[in-house]
């Protein structure tokens, strides 16, 4: 069974391309379109529930194989902000260089996010 999508993949992939030209700026709307579009495409390329990706203010998902979390804090948490998030989702910045940076914070042993990023839905697309 796939994610349960609220964010229309169309609007999504404008959203992140919009994100993407403006080099970031632009309205809180528009990225936190692509925040959720983006970890929601997360959740459908790799299904699971071993792992939390927080972004707050915008979106939060859990995603990869594994032991499912029921309560409390997570074992396996990934949290970093909405451009860090984008910016990965892209591909315009490095898992290890993110983490290394501090720029997100990765506990618990499924925390690498290395073999999904960037994620294709955000690959620019020719007519």
């Amino acid at each position: 069974m796939g994610v349960r999508r609220r964010t229309d993949p169309a609007e999504g992939r404008v959203a992140v391309g919009q994100w993407r030209d403006a080099g970031g700026d632009v309205p809180v709307a528009v990225r936190r379109t692509a925040v959720r579009f983006t970890l929601e495409e997360l959740a459908d390329v790799a299904p699971g529930r071993s792992v939390e990706v927080r972004v707050p203010p915008d979106g939060a998902v859990q995603a990869i194989e594994g032991p499912r979390h029921t309560r409390g804090t997570p074992p396996n948490v990934v949290e970093t902000d909405p451009q860090t998030w984008l910016a990965l989702a892209t591909g315009e910045l490095g898992w290890d260089e993110a983490v290394a940076s501090g720029a997100v914070s990765a506990s618990g042993e499924r925390a690498d996010l290395t073999a999904w990023l960037p994620l294709q839905a955000t690959r620019r697309r020719t007519s």
